[in-house]
């Protein structure tokens, strides 16, 4: 299976640079995954496709403010990206601008110690990178934006219900959500629950491999709590037919690792491309993803490829909104 297999004709003017004015004035494509059929709807109105009894379940991480602005000894600029650590392993940061092993950058005497490739580099510092970024970072926004993040940015590009910090990108598929939504979600029945994915390196790293089971996937940090489990298997033994709906390619990751794994906290680096059979999740809230990523992979896994790129044709030639600030996909 290639990667070039998962490629479309992504517009330029189709990327949304900016959030929409009001959170959750966005637009909403159905999909059937087993029909193919498309309904063109908007994100308020997604309480109308999820029934009494199904399960909502919402990545509750927090994005740092992990993008750094650092300067060399002879005053040269450098950026830096912050990535989620894990354990004992030595801190990692993306860079832009040309680095040695060696340098040296403020603030925080940050040291490079070893360059690994692919603008990657591990790190030392005097002050913790974690309180860095706290002090002196700001939003991180996806490097196709081409720009500076805004005052706006630090409230948009983070979800309403965002509590755990860790995450290098926001899980983006829930950045429409509002708390009226969810509101008129619990209302009608549908059972709201969490779970923890550190977004980390993994989301930054395009595939440079010709071949997609080539492709390594980069472990982030993930944690259920047990009653998310709970939720599901009373809703499923009540026999109502109830849905697990994933908010996002981050919770269908992390509730597909458990079904696979049965374990509750640690390292997910699945990876799920078609072929992938789904044991956890029935439906799926995502974005419109860029070509020849592993994001578009997930879906197209969950959606059927065929189905998922006359979807994507579709919704280039009904002008809605791609990529993080975008419009959003219903697929069940």
């Amino acid at each position: 299976m290639l990667v070039s297999d998962f490629n479309y004709d992504l517009p330029e003017e189709r990327i949304a640079k900016f959030p929409p004015k009001v959170r959750g004035t966005t637009r909403l494509l159905v999909l059937d995954k087993q029909t193919g059929k498309i309904k063109d709807s908007y994100y308020k109105d997604l309480v109308d496709f999820l029934n009494p009894g199904d399960i909502l379940v919402l990545n509750d991480t927090r994005v740092m403010q992990s993008r750094i602005f650092c300067t060399l000894p002879d005053g040269r600029k450098r950026e830096l990206v912050v990535l989620e650590k894990h354990g004992l392993e030595p801190q990692r940061v993306m860079y832009r601008g040309k680095l040695h092993e060696g340098d040296r950058l403020t603030p925080g005497n940050i040291t490079i110690k070893h360059i690994l490739g692919n603008g990657i580099a591990e790190v030392e510092s005097d002050t913790p990178l974690a309180e860095l970024a706290e002090k002196y970072g700001t939003v991180p926004l996806p490097p196709y934006l081409h720009r500076d993040a805004t005052d706006d940015d630090k409230k948009r590009y983070q979800t309403i219900w965002a509590r755990n910090v860790g995450s290098a990108a926001a899980p983006t598929a829930s950045l429409n959500m509002t708390e009226e939504l969810l509101e008129k979600l619990q209302k009608k029945g549908v059972i709201v629950k969490y779970i923890t994915l550190h977004v980390g390196l993994g989301t930054f790293l395009p595939i440079r491999t010709d071949k997609v089971e080539d492709h390594q996937m980069h472990s982030e940090w993930y944690s259920i709590p047990q009653d998310t489990i709970d939720a599901v298997v009373k809703a499923r033994l009540a026999g109502q037919g109830a849905r697990l709906f994933a908010l996002g390619t981050t919770v269908a990751r992390t509730l597909e690792y458990y079904g696979d794994t049965g374990i509750l906290e640690g390292e997910n680096d699945i990876f799920i491309y078609p072929g992938y059979e789904f044991e956890a999740i029935d439906g799926l809230i995502t974005n419109f993803h860029a070509p020849k990523s592993t994001v578009l992979m997930l879906t197209a896994a969950f959606a059927g490829w065929d189905n998922l790129k006359n979807a994507y044709d579709h919704a280039v030639k009904e002008k809605y909104n791609f990529l993080s600030y975008g419009d959003s996909m219903l697929i069940c």
